[in-house]
């Protein structure tokens, strides 16, 4: 059977490429070894599944494995206290069978009568201390229940018969680790504020999950070595990866579907060598996929007012937001994956999900204002050597705003302006090119448009108007950023809301780089 990279459900080493995770697995171990209960809280298909499994190999050897999960177990099963203890016991009994069918039919057999939770930590009891290895308990997908108060009473017996053994009148599983989207001890974020009393969370044994599970630029290198070496298939593996990572941050359902997009599509049945560009194109296709991540990411943004304008602050309008783990809206940005801490500072935590972000607010506009349609047309600004013509698009955009939006207020252009431009951009680039932003926390809200289009790159920096003494700042900025690109032609659009502006054009030679300055 041949070996792929996969983007769905669990991975299994001997049928897909996968990332190295040796050293994630040795940090997790040594929390289980010290006798650690923990939870391991991160977002959708972030990898927690195939870390499970390939932990329970690693732990086999030494401890008793029971691994578990809540998905698929009905609503029902949470109405009766009976009904759930007999459910958790068999879903056990099954998972034994598997691994040690001694031990397997040995809880069945201390399993018969049970009625309710007193009777289960009882069966758990006798089970462990008879168990021929210290034993061990998954539990996956546990969020799926977790807002109901009878799971809450199930993990409070397992939090009591953890004190008890600490005192040494108990014996119970030597490590519990939960995983789901969301931190146990955070159940009340799922929750109505009018029930948060009842919902106090009873882990609070469990100590933090530090361990770094996004994949390193080194990480991402084992996986494309695997597959560069059975494949015979050459690539400067150091340059993919990090490409790779600058996109995805890391995140390991974008990373091995860019790799699947890239083996399965752009290089299909060749063994043609790996490029930079590869993965870019390989990006661009992605960010046109509709898939759950992204399903749920757009959903999950349409059910927050909140989460969406604090989104927007940063993207779009570029504004400094500190990073405080108490504040709600971090918090919940931070489970679902979009947040990081960068420098004490909010941001978006890859620019996958940036891109479709900026993507979903700019269609929401175009839904709005549909004016651009006589300005935009894509073989205007063709050039013949397949590039684009920069400069005259950004002209363009400049009579477009004087015509259709110069009696708008202040407000309603440092709202949309950005995102306007987007739009604008967005049929011109479609096809064959696509663009990623960065954000550049300034006096000005920078905001940096790289156009990746054919084998051109080309850097737009937008901002707003602060006065020339913030400006010259911004253009030297706008230097090192070309430096960093390899670029000596820059663009600028300039947002001026002084009553007395001009639409104008300016053409610097700044650092031995070419600027082209457009005002609107």
């Amino acid at each position: 059977m041949k070996r792929r990279f996969n983007s769905t459900g669990v991975c299994v080493p001997r049928k897909h490429y996968m990332v190295d995770i040796t050293n994630k697995l040795k940090e997790i171990k040594e929390l289980i070894d010290n006798e650690f209960y923990f939870t391991i809280n991160k977002p959708r298909q972030y990898g927690k599944t195939t870390t499970l499994n390939e932990l329970e190999k690693l732990l086999n050897e030494e401890y008793l494995v029971i691994s578990i999960s809540f998905e698929g177990i009905g609503d029902s099963t949470f109405e009766e206290e009976k009904d759930f203890c007999n459910k958790f016991l068999k879903i056990m009994i099954t998972s034994l069978r598997f691994s040690d069918k001694e031990e397997s039919e040995r809880l069945l057999g201390l399993s018969q009568n049970v009625n309710d939770l007193e009777n289960t930590s009882e069966v758990i009891t006798k089970f462990i201390e008879e168990a021929s290895k210290e034993v061990v308990l998954f539990i996956d997908e546990v969020d799926k229940s977790s807002n109901n108060q009878l799971f809450l009473s199930f993990i409070g017996m397992l939090r009591n018969k953890y004190l008890l053994r600490e005192m040494g009148k108990d014996f119970t599983f030597k490590s519990v680790i939960l995983t789901g989207l969301y931190d146990v001890k955070s159940l009340k974020l799922k929750i109505r504020k009018e029930e948060e009393a009842k919902y106090n969370s009873p882990w609070n044994i469990a100590v933090d999950f530090d361990v770094d599970m996004s994949f390193s630029p080194r990480e991402i290198s084992t996986m494309l070595n695997e597959y560069s070496k059975e494949n015979n298939v050459d690539m400067d593996i150091k340059a993919i990866s990090k490409e790779l990572y600058f996109f995805t941050g890391g995140y390991p359902y974008l990373v091995s579907r860019i790799c699947q997009i890239i083996d399965e599509k752009i290089k299909k049945n060749t063994k043609e060598t790996w490029t930079e560009n590869d993965v870019q194109k390989a990006v661009k296709i992605l960010l046109e996929e509709k898939n759950t991540l992204f399903d749920t990411l757009i959903k999950n943004l349409e059910n927050n007012k909140e989460l969406y304008n604090y989104i927007e602050d940063i993207i779009v309008r570029g504004i400094d937001k500190s990073f405080n783990n108490y504040n709600p809206i971090i918090e919940i940005g931070n489970i679902y994956g979009y947040f990081k801490n960068n420098s004490s500072k909010v941001a978006i935590s890859n620019k996958i999900f940036g891109e479709i972000i900026y993507n979903y607010m700019v269609s929401k506009l175009e839904n709005t204002y549909s004016k651009m349609d006589n300005y935009n047309f894509k073989g205007e600004f063709l050039e013949p050597n397949g590039g684009l013509n920069i400069e005259k698009i950004l002209k363009k955009f400049q009579q477009f705003m004087k015509e259709q939006y110069s009696s708008k207020d202040e407000e309603f252009i440092e709202h949309h302006g950005r995102l306007l431009f987007l739009a604008f951009i967005k049929p011109i680039i479609n096809g064959t090119g696509f663009d990623f932003k960065e954000v550049q926390i300034s006096e000005e809200k920078r905001l940096d448009v790289v156009i990746i289009y054919n084998n051109f790159k080309y850097i737009i920096e937008m901002k707003i108007w602060r006065g020339p003494k913030y400006h010259e700042e911004g253009i030297n900025q706008l230097c090192d950023y070309l430096d960093i690109h390899e670029l000596d032609n820059g663009y600028l659009l300039v947002f001026n809301f002084n009553k007395n502006k001009e639409y104008k054009e300016e053409k610097l030679k700044v650092n031995n780089k070419n600027i082209i300055a457009v005002y609107v």
